[in-house]
């Protein structure tokens, strides 16, 4: 049949669907039922909003289809759904007379298909359902790992003390941020920060945005982390235009806002902040994250070398790349609600802040020449965000 949806097209319908509920604040599970390889039948989790316990994806998706067939029964249909189905949904895929389950990821707590319990190789049942899991397990599974991250992250962010010597910015303060739909994630664990709060986006292969990503892809270029650090006179929203280009190129991209900007904490001291301070604290993240080697790019104006020179190990290369405005004035001074919020600001301004031997590293370890940021904007100059895309491949194959 023309158009006809095989188990992988079907399964992307559903992360489409699965974004739809975690858009709405749902658990993001989405579901499909085919006919002949047709899509007869939609749902995604919907308990909160609905008020219903049952509202789950596989029962919203079994309702539309048996009223799209005008029958209770759906024999010769196949249920795609991005997560392992619980005991309540599997008893209505056998009710149903599904002649096949297709799920992505596994439920540890709570899977009917294998994971706790498997109602589907019950034999003494009056009819029996085939399961093909794993189907694009990857996305799925980091779709749910990012809401739940993201829960949690909700927690700690409303949770973790603030040091006495340091000041936090109100996340009013960074509402409505244009280009900017990554979820914030915070930690407070590496040992340098001391009990500080340190903000960073963490975005690609297993990161999750709001459209699901296939992330078993990759390009020339191999799958790698890249870590973007900020202008002193900014924070990581300077990096808007470049996480999707590294994205496409099969990266993780780690945008941290450097302890002092942006959304993490800012000792009051501006003698709080060193190269050697800030060095140990992205090492820690990095570390932290599991990460081996990780590029940097660099707008700081000096602690991308400083990394590729003290940790060479972790971070093998570095590129500089020549700072732009933040955006709007109301954007770049979001951070900032007062001169008391800019220690760091002006502890980066210092010209002893970074020595001029850490300006300096091998031809080894520095690629290319710098390049401007804005030159990413996708309403900007073609030949310049050629320029930069070219910058970004050759920086990507040093």
């Amino acid at each position: 049949m023309t158009g006809a949806l095989d188990d992988m097209g079907a399964m992307r319908e559903a992360l489409q669907l699965a974004a739809q509920a975690q858009a709405a604040g749902e658990v993001p599970v989405g579901a499909v039922v085919l006919k002949d390889g047709v899509v007869i039948g939609r749902g995604y989790n919907a308990p909160i909003s609905g008020n219903d316990a049952c509202a789950h994806a596989e029962i919203i998706a079994i309702q539309a289809a048996c009223a799209a067939l005008g029958n209770y029964r759906l024999t010769g249909c196949t249920m795609v759904v991005t997560l392992e189905p619980c005991v309540m949904c599997s008893g209505a895929i056998l009710n149903a007379r599904f002649s096949r389950l297709v799920f992505g990821a596994h439920e540890p707590k709570t899977g009917a298909a294998g994971s706790v319990i498997n109602v589907f190789e019950t034999a003494a049942l009056n009819h029996q359902t085939a399961v093909t899991e794993g189907v694009l397990a990857p996305a799925c599974r980091a779709l749910m790992n990012g809401f739940f991250q993201g829960r949690r992250e909700v927690i700690k962010r409303t949770t973790t003390p603030l040091r006495e010597d340091a000041l936090r910015t109100p996340d009013a303060r960074f509402s409505d941020l244009v280009d900017w739909p990554y979820t914030p994630c915070y930690t407070t664990e590496i040992p340098a920060l001391n009990g500080l709060r340190l903000h960073y986006v963490d975005e690609g292969v297993r990161a999750v945005t709001a459209a699901p990503i296939d992330v078993d892809a990759s390009d020339r270029h191999g799958q790698g982390a890249c870590l973007l650090l900020h202008g002193a006179g900014g924070w990581g929203y300077q990096w808007r235009y470049w996480i999707e280009a590294l994205r496409a190129r099969g990266q993780r991209v780690l945008v941290p806002d450097l302890i002092g900007f942006g959304r993490s904490d800012k000792p009051k001291r501006v003698s709080a902040h060193s190269p050697a301070f800030h060095a140990q604290v992205m090492a820690g993240l990095v570390a932290a994250l599991g990460l081996s080697q990780v590029r940097v790019l660099d707008a700081s104006g000096g602690l991308g070398a400083y990394l590729t020179r003290v940790h060479a190990d972790v971070f093998p290369r570095s590129a500089s790349i020549e700072v732009s405005r933040v955006g709007a004035q109301t954007v770049a001074s979001a951070p900032f609600p007062d001169d008391g919020y800019r220690a760091a600001e002006r502890a980066f301004a210092a010209a002893s802040f970074f020595d001029d031997d850490v300006h300096v590293s091998s031809d080894k370890k520095r690629v290319g020449e710098a390049i401007r940021m804005d030159a990413m904007r996708p309403d900007g100059e073609p030949s310049e965000r050629a320029a930069a895309l070219a910058f970004l491949d050759a920086f990507l194959d040093a």
